[in-house]
């Protein structure tokens, strides 16, 4: 039988209480444990009430002396959103926080998760010094067991130093003004994902990947053993469809790894094959459970899943599992309004979920925004595509491009398994290389990093630039927010002098959409951005609130949103689009939701129209 728990489909009903309880947020079984693909029972959340102060002035240090605590806060929430508890959206270059726990029992090692921190963060427990980490979209985590207190309560005490007017580093949307203007929002300061420990034993599963081979009917499963190494390691590897066990295998770990293909038994024939493939309409998950051994002692378990699956070009065309594939997706910007960037609980991000299943689409785009991974377990359980880019930069140096390359290569490692991700994208609109014309660097970034990521996974398309200007890419993203839907259609018919006219001469945002050297070599074309329609019943005459285009009510909403969404999805030209946007983020109010997820008109109605079906 399946590990029991392991993929509830049905949530607990959300406890408004849980925060201030300092336990984790509402999920499977009442709790969501933050890291879905390697999942431990021996944990808790440290989520909840802690201590906070700002340090404008940089006045503390530890262990020197005191720190002077102002607030108290809910993490994971930012000290900028209301749910914080602390609401303050001004310039604050450092802040600290602390709480005390007691420590459950379990095995001897003691391990300290951070799911994102933005942006430096520099940990004490007890005192001691455990763990310094820079980057604010990805996890880290730090062995504490050297620092715990025999008994009594341990004091977690977290700095964090994010300048708010720092464009070199990796910020995405969030705004370097006090207040949010045109397209960037509110920042995120310190602790904005889940905070967890759990105990191991002292040799424990430092890594799990996993990797569909679809041609092969195989799944590749990579373990990595970490902590006080031992000779005579093996690892045992379990997968199950159903109730249906399909591997039960035992491997020797080589140098502290063991990396093998696991062969599925192939029925031959499309339709039984089918029944094992993972795709938006059918969201076929295969539950795993991993175990490490000594000889006869177990060390650690985890618990997993994976889905056989495949992404790739073929010619002008994106396949999903062998077979041409049109893409229907949604941008989503990934902001709430009173959490901003962190989730307000894991039911509203299984929401999000459902919801842009519900328009109509079949994958989102998430905006220059790293996604909480339980939102792309959400994704991989429900069968949503999540197109996943990397949040810019705005100066380019060389300080900027290190940083940015190692927290991609950090955001690969960590979601790398989930089936949900279809595309890698490291620039956007060539924000970070502004001048990819004029100056040979920035052209270099930008082929350096999509050669990075092909290398660090072969297995997914990449985009070098999404937008315009682009070079090394495998698909050719164009960014157009004419929202004529004649002039639309009239552009992108299909025809040779079309084409031509289409790469020689547009200039959407004024720029070129492929540079010299780098010709349209007959990848798919997919247009990435458009739409935006603002439409606001309260405030629709506005001029603080804005969109791409402006409609006043909702007839007129729901008629141009029929109207292009029929361009885009007859449009040979394409193979496949990206709405702009699916919720209302802060000023621009050009989402087919309110921000807080209230449809603008029916759902049926914008379903349709998104799968340009005609409702009787």
């Amino acid at each position: 039988m399946p590990p029991t728990g392991m993929l509830n489909d049905h949530l607990s009903p959300p406890d408004t209480n849980d925060a201030q309880a300092g336990t984790a947020l509402p999920g499977e079984g009442g709790f969501a444990y933050p890291r879905p693909q390697m999942v431990r029972e021996n944990w808790q959340s440290l989520n909840g009430a802690w201590r906070f102060t700002f340090d404008n002035e940089r006045r503390y240090r530890l262990p020197d002396g005191g720190i002077d605590w102002t607030h108290d806060i809910i993490v994971p929430f930012p000290p900028e959103s209301q749910a914080s508890g602390v609401g303050d959206r001004g310039f604050h270059r450092v802040c600290w926080y602390q709480r005390e726990f007691l420590l459950q029992p379990g095995g001897p090692c003691v391990l300290l998760h951070f799911g994102a921190v933005d942006y430096h963060a520099k940990v004490w427990l007890n005192g001691h010094v455990v763990a310094d980490h820079e980057g604010g979209h990805t996890p880290f985590v730090a062995n504490i067991s050297h620092a715990l207190l025999s008994d009594g309560p341990q004091v977690l005490t977290v700095r964090v130093e994010d300048d708010p007017h720092d464009l070199a580093k990796p910020r995405g949307k969030q705004d370097w003004q006090l207040l949010p203007h045109s397209i960037w929002y509110p920042r995120t300061t310190g602790i904005w994902q889940s905070v967890w420990i759990e105990r191991v034993a002292a040799t424990y599963i430092g890594k799990l990947r996993w990797t569909p081979v679809f041609e092969g009917y195989e799944i590749g499963c990579d373990v990595f053993a970490t902590g006080d190494l031992q000779d005579d390691l093996t690892v045992a590897v379990r997968i199950w469809h159903g109730d249906n066990l399909l591997a039960d295998d035992q491997y020797k770990l080589i140098e502290n790894e063991a990396s093998r293909k696991i062969a599925l038994s192939d029925p031959g024939i499309d339709d039984s094959r089918n029944e094992l493939l993972w795709s938006p309409e059918r969201p076929i998950l295969l539950d795993a459970e991993v175990t490490l051994w000594h000889g006869d002692e177990l060390l650690d378990t985890v618990k997993s899943y994976t889905a056989l699956r495949s992404v790739a070009i073929n010619r002008d065309r994106f396949m999903l599992n062998g077979r041409p594939y049109p893409l229907r997706l949604v941008l989503d910007q990934g902001y709430w309004p009173d959490t901003l960037l962190a989730a307000p609980s894991d039911d509203a991000l299984r929401r999000d979920v459902e919801l842009a299943k519900a328009l109509g689409f079949n994958g989102v785009r998430k905006h220059q925004k790293i996604e909480d991974p339980r939102y792309l377990y959400w994704a991989d359980r429900l069968g949503l595509l999540v197109w996943e880019e990397m949040p810019s930069t705005y100066r380019f140096s060389s300080k900027a491009i290190t940083r940015m390359v190692r927290e991609w290569t950090d955001v690969i490692e960590r979601d790398y398994s989930h089936p949900c991700i279809l595309v890698w994208v490291p620039f956007n609109e060539s924000w970070g290389v502004p001048n990819l014309t004029a100056i040979q660097a920035h052209r270099n970034a930008v082929e350096a990093l999509y050669h990075l990521t092909r290398t660090l996974d072969p297995t997914r398309p990449v985009i070098g630039n999404d937008g315009w200007e682009a070079s090394a890419t495998d698909i050719l993203g164009i960014h157009d927010y004419d929202c004529d839907p004649e002039r639309l259609q009239a552009r992108y018919a299909i025809s040779d002098s079309a084409r031509t006219t289409l790469f020689d001469q547009r200039r959407p945002g004024g720029r070129i959409l492929t540079l010299d050297g780098f010709p349209h070599r007959g990848q798919p074309i997919v247009l990435t951005e458009f739409g935006g329609i603002a439409f606001d019943r309260e405030q629709s005459e506005s001029t603080e609130t804005w969109g791409y285009a402006r409609v006043g009510n909702e007839a007129a909403f729901l008629d141009i949103y029929r109207r292009l969404m029929n361009v885009v999805n007859t449009a040979q030209m394409f193979s496949g689009f990206c709405y702009t946007q699916f919720a209302d983020t802060f000023q621009e109010t050009n989402g087919l939701l309110t921000a807080d997820r209230t449809p603008k008109a029916a759902l049926e109605l914008l379903s349709a129209a998104t799968r340009n079906i005609r409702l009787n």
